[in-house]
């Protein structure tokens, strides 16, 4: 009892300390918020609870975060003290964990009951109205009581056209009467009017009406007719100046891509202009191919302006990556208006070139699971206009060294490669053709590599890939990417005596050195809802890779390993794969994250498994986060330190992952999660693990789960994210005893080294 009693001394004694009174200015107190009281009129439909939140809207100012009824968040702001100035460390600090009192010289009751007033009548709570007050409460509190007498809601009973036989408020009536958001019988909100204007100036804006805007449009609500009804007349203002009465056709597209922003370097003299499909290019060096630009701007002289277009041409010009800065001018001749009363337009477009040739180079360590460290560098090159097409050619070499001591003998791994990419702003697709997306750029791909892997003591692995791929957008949230050629070829040699030796113990080794081609084509569709704004995201992604068919056709393979391409045994295997992310924000702004994933490998006639690099793997901070990876599955077979010795994926051709992950903000950079992770990986075949590895109709009962806590930090540019999970079920345990629960024990050292598993990552893992 004492105990407890000094709890919750100790208890009070903190929360007490967080009292700001002895800080607060003279006079002042602190403001706790504000009550609000409704008084509805009996006709009014609108619920309590809608009315009050639309009344909290102009409730200002918000007041400060309590916890236990102190404002915790005051008190830091006092305790970190006054910055040296906006860049120090007390700035960040106060920045990101505290905020600054809202005393009550802030509060103007009366002010805001006005404002409050005015809401309601601009959503159509016409003669509604406000009284605010304030009073003291507590030792250095104070709050605001509002009572608003509310009065029923108008609506719209028509919404009119002014006569006017100009085209431009023709063409207005028209479309609000087709696609507008005021009908009759909605309520009245001048949110609706606003939006409404804002509609019309877009749809103006690609009609050619380039100088129009929203402020040219008036609304006139006449709420005199009766029986709680507006009529809302629409016209043009007549201020409206002559310009924006009138649409606009493009009369030349002039283009500068060799602009600079260097002061005296401007270069906009209007000769020397080469014309390709009426496009007029100053590129007096020829740097850059006409078609370049014939592919890039959307539209030509003599089509009538088009916002979209225009924010077509300008996104396709970015997303080349050959340009470091993009911008356009619209121009009105002097003399615009031709004898058929066109209205003319010039456009040009500046573009400053970024440098056609980086050097990068980049160093990293690293830490893996299976306690190997080492370091990785890697030198990039790159040409932003190697075919002067804005082709982006790419060339990469790399080399890394990694070791471990967590076995007998001490290894020392490394690996060196090189990368030859070129990304084509253009479809190369001589035997299909994709339907283009103007707002987004086509891109082709090629990629030539070769890497070189010596694993220390045992064998070298020689690796050549060559895939050709096209990717599109059909629209913001759909993304396809299709390699119709995708080859890689994988050469063992240099194998030794202790692997040998090691291979007639576990005759399954051989597997690991084996040489092979793979000859495969792939797709993959991804679809992502991307408004962060919306309660619910959702992203999915599916994909179909293939492997062996037309050559299994060709040779009619039908045993294992049995056919060759060029004296090498070729892969043959279906594999597919669908990944499903749902997200769910909840009213305190918690986020409830959702992932499943599902694989599966069938390998065929010339092969018994999928190859190494194709074959899914589980665990680790992106998957499974209380087991590290190649230590689970596949099935219930548990990876020896044998296997994870040599073999350099331990995967299987089955893959199952579920995760769900409950995520809460702290602050504006730090934010906690708690994590539910489960899931397996199995194999088609006996081949390399035994019978325990295999699929079986009882899969389900071989899933591993686990659970943690993370934390996430958010540095504007990435996300650091520290994970702890612990695994709650061990698959690879005999059946009835893998449930583990039981034998959590944190005081355990051992248990802790066994099952407290960290993760450290870059990003959210899914």
């Amino acid at each position: 009892m004492k105990k407890e009693l000094l709890v919750i001394g100790f208890f009070c004694t903190v929360i007490s300390s967080c009292s700001v009174q002895r800080f607060l200015p003279p006079g002042e107190r602190l403001y706790r918020g504000a009550t609000i009281k409704l008084d509805k009129n009996k006709e009014t439909t609108t619920s309590a609870k809608t009315l009050e939140s639309k009344l909290n809207l102009a409730a200002t100012p918000k007041p400060n975060k309590f916890l236990f009824g102190q404002p915790y968040k005051v008190w830091l702001w006092y305790k970190i003290g006054e910055p040296e100035g906006p860049k120090s460390f007390r700035a960040f600090l106060r920045s990101k964990l505290a905020e600054p009192p809202v005393l009550s010289s802030r509060i103007n009751a009366k002010a805001t009951a006005e404002n409050m007033q005015s809401l309601m009548e601009n959503l159509g709570y016409f003669h509604t109205t406000v009284q605010g007050d304030t009073t003291n409460t507590g030792r250095y509190f104070m709050k605001a009581h509002y009572t608003a007498q509310v009065q029923p809601q108008y609506h719209l009973a028509k919404v009119e056209w002014v006569n006017d036989s100009s085209d431009l408020v023709k063409l207005l009536k028209q479309n609000s009467q087709k696609s507008g958001l005021l009908k009759s019988g909605n309520p009245y909100t001048l949110s609706d009017i606003t939006a409404e204007r804002e509609r019309l100036d877009l749809f103006l804006k690609t009609r050619g009406y380039y100088y129009f805007n929203p402020d040219y449009l008036m609304a006139y609500a006449d709420s005199t007719v009766g029986e709680r009804k507006v009529d809302l007349l629409m016209n043009i203002k007549k201020i409206t100046p002559e310009p924006a009465k009138h649409a606009y056709t493009i009369n030349s597209i002039k283009i500068f891509p060799n602009y600079s922003l260097a002061p005296g370097q401007l270069d906009t003299t209007k000769v020397n202009f080469e014309t390709y499909k009426h496009l007029e290019i100053r590129d007096p060096k020829h740097h850059y191919r006409p078609s370049l630009f014939g592919r890039t701007v959307t539209y030509r002289p003599g089509s009538i302006y088009n916002s979209r277009q225009q924010n077509t041409t300008l996104n396709r010009f970015i997303s080349l990556g050959t340009f470091k800065f993009v911008k356009n001018r619209f121009e009105t001749p002097k003399d615009s208006t031709h004898r058929d009363t066109t209205h003319w337009m010039n456009v040009y477009y500046y573009l400053t070139p970024a440098k056609r040739n980086s050097l990068q180079a980049e160093l990293d360590a690293f830490a893996k699971e299976n306690n190997y460290v080492g370091t990785q560098v890697s030198i990039n090159w790159k040409n932003r206009n190697f075919f002067r097409g804005a082709e982006q050619l790419g060339v990469k070499v790399y080399g890394g060294f990694e070791t471990t001591s967590g076995d007998s003998v001490k290894n020392n791994d490394y690996h060196v490669g090189t990368e030859i990419s070129l990304k084509v702003p253009r479809y190369v697709t001589p035997f299909f053709r994709i339907k283009e997306n103007n707002f987004y750029a086509p891109n082709t791909n090629f990629l030539l590599g070769y890497e070189l892997y010596r694993k220390s003591l045992f064998y070298t692995k020689n690796l050549f890939r060559f895939e050709y791929s096209a990717s599109w957008k059909p629209n913001i949230q759909k993304l396809y990417n299709f390699s119709p050629v995708s080859v890689s070829y994988l050469q063992a040699t240099g194998i030794t005596d202790s692997f040998r030796h090691q291979e007639l113990l576990e005759p399954a080794l051989v597997q690991t050195v084996y040489s092979e081609v793979v000859l495969g084509t792939n797709a993959t569709y991804t679809f992502n809802s991307n408004f962060r704004s919306k309660k619910n995201k959702v992203y999915f992604g599916a994909g179909i890779d293939l492997s062996g068919n037309i050559a299994g056709l060709i040779t009619g393979a039908k045993g294992y390993r049995s056919k060759s391409v060029f004296g090498v045994p070729f892969a043959q295997y279906v594999k597919l794969d669908g990944d499903y992310h749902y997200t769910r924000k909840l009213s305190n702004n918690f986020d409830w994250a959702n992932r499943l994933l599902l694989g599966i490998g069938l390998p065929y006639n010339n092969s018994r498994m999928l190859p190494f690099t194709k074959q899914y793997t589980i665990g680790g901070s992106n998957s499974i986060r209380g087991f590290r990876s190649n230590t689970l599955g596949p099935g219930s077979y548990k990876p020896s330190g044998q296997d994870q010795r040599f073999f350099q994926f331990i995967g299987g051709d089955y893959k199952v992952l579920a995760n769900t992950e409950l995520r809460i903000p702290f602050t504006s950079v730090v934010s906690g999660a708690f994590f539910v992770d489960a899931g397996n990986i199995w194999t088609k075949d006996t081949l390399l693990f035994g019978p325990k590895a295999k699929l079986t109709k009882d899969f389900y009962k071989e899933f591993a789960v686990a659970s943690g806590i993370g934390l996430r930090f958010d540095v504007t540019v990435l996300v650091i994210r520290v994970d702890l999970g612990i695994p709650l079920r061990k698959p690879y345990l005999p059946d009835g005893h893998r449930w583990v629960l039981n034998q959590i024990n944190f005081g355990s050292s051992s248990w802790r080294r066994e099952n407290l598993i960290l993760n450290i990552a870059i990003g959210l893992p899914f």
